[in-house]
């Protein structure tokens, strides 16, 4: 009997060293990213570390290791990505699927930021962890109960919210720590550099360039920050002169394509015909062409909009 309880006391240490292991090296991967998040959507680093520690296994879980998914974060139907389906709430639930785990992490970040029900939380400051970790269960983001004391938990035991109060000069240096030990592409590092240079990431929708609006922004500011023309970034995104840009919101700096990637959109309440241009990436006026329809013709909810395929 005593030997069979030091043996399941041994199999549950080393359980916790593994754990312990995995998730100190999860840490060191990603603390340079997470600090980069934070400088530039106002996220605690130590809450992005912590989500995605919990989230993802420390990177060990399925969803992690076959989509790069480290936050578990759902297709709601607006994904137009690769995508991996598993077994959630409900049976074969449709996740996004990443290239990297740096996208990974991009896209929590907008996916908190551009998001109504989240936006009490950026009233917070970044080192304000415990409002956060609150906050993020109030608004709906996890369902477990002890959801924020995991997250408080956490960031305590591995002193994570050193990392909020940490420059971009630290995310870079360590960044460029672990690239130095490790295998990446000129395209990595190309995206890595630009993303830094102009702080925000630029993103790809229908293979198309695009950034996501902050507070502030104008087609003005947008313009000179990507060496473009003001006129440009009116034309791309289907602007009115004097209409202005709302936060979160989607801005081409390219122009957008003849026809989407998906066969057709239904028309939900309130939508318009330039909110689904900009959901796709397809140029508005080839929307109306494809459709036979007026230009400026107000749509009805429950319409099949084609996206590829002139309507016959």
């Amino acid at each position: 009997m005593r030997v069979i309880f030091i043996s399941i006391f041994f199999i549950l240490f080393s359980n916790i060293l593994i754990c312990q292991q995995n998730n100190e090296e999860y840490i060191e991967n990603y603390k340079g990213i997470a600090i980069l998040k934070m400088k530039k959507y106002g996220i605690p680093a130590s809450i992005t570390l912590a989500q995605g520690i919990i989230e993802s296994a420390a990177g060990t879980s399925k969803l992690a290791v076959n989509a790069n998914n480290h936050f578990g974060i759902k297709c709601h139907g607006v994904w137009t990505g690769e995508k991996y389906y598993a077994d959630d709430d409900e049976k074969d639930e449709c996740f996004r699927k990443y290239n990297k785990p740096e996208e990974s992490f991009n896209d929590h970040s907008e996916f908190l930021k551009t998001r109504d029900r989240y936006a009490k939380l950026f009233e917070l400051k970044p080192t304000d962890y415990k409002g956060w970790a609150y906050g993020l269960k109030n608004a709906g983001y996890a369902t477990n109960p002890k959801y924020p004391q995991l997250l408080i938990d956490l960031i305590e035991k591995y002193n994570l919210e050193r990392f909020d109060k940490m420059s971009e000069s630290d995310a870079i240096a360590f960044n460029n720590h672990n690239r130095n030990n490790t295998k990446h592409s000129a395209k990595d590092r190309e995206i890595f550099i630009n993303d830094i240079k102009n702080k925000r990431k630029t993103l790809y929708n229908n293979k198309t360039a695009y950034i996501i609006a902050e507070k502030g922004d104008t087609p003005e500011k947008i313009a000179k920050e990507f060496d473009m023309m003001v006129w440009q970034i009116i034309k791309y995104n289907d602007m009115q002169k004097d209409e202005k840009i709302r936060q979160g919101e989607t801005v081409y700096i390219k122009p957008k394509r003849n026809k989407g990637e998906k066969e057709y959109h239904i028309v939900a309440n309130g939508e318009t015909m330039r909110m689904i241009s900009q959901t796709y990436g397809v140029k508005m006026k080839k929307l109306y062409k494809k459709n036979n329809l007026e230009f400026g013709q107000p749509l009805k909810a429950g319409t099949k909009i084609f996206l590829r395929k002139k309507q016959k």
